[in-house]
């Protein structure tokens, strides 16, 4: 990919968990990495970072760590907790990834299984 025309872009992406545990939180977040790189035809070396948040429920495991199990090595890595609003979908990762890709680039948002009804407007896309 050439560097003339490249620009900074964020995408978000979701999905939800089934239970508190590591092995559902790894599983599930690194379905959701691996498919929002694939969407967006993300190479490693373009990605700037990346911010998870998790609802208060998941605390078993840090989701950054299903990052580095696809390969994110030495993309700086966030994890924080997402605000508990009253009455919102439990049991959910998000993550917002920083990129470079050339100007026309459209990002593809990412929202898996349950979690796409956070944004039924891009439901269609899914």
């Amino acid at each position: 990919m050439s560097e003339q025309q490249q620009r900074l872009w964020a995408v978000r992406g979701a999905t939800k968990v089934e239970r508190n545990d590591p092995e559902q939180i790894l599983s599930a977040t690194e379905e959701l990495m691996r498919e929002l790189l694939s969407r967006n035809e993300l190479e490693l070396d373009r990605i700037v970072s990346c911010i998870f948040t998790s609802t208060h429920n998941l605390n078993a495991e840090f989701p950054a760590v299903a990052a580095r199990n696809v390969g994110l090595n030495h993309v700086p890595l966030l994890c924080a907790q997402e605000i508990d609003v009253p009455g919102s979908m439990p049991g959910v990762v998000r993550v917002l990834v920083h990129y470079y890709a050339p100007a026309g680039h459209e990002p593809s948002h990412t929202y898996l299984g349950e979690a796409q009804a956070l944004r039924s407007d891009l439901t269609a896309a899914q």
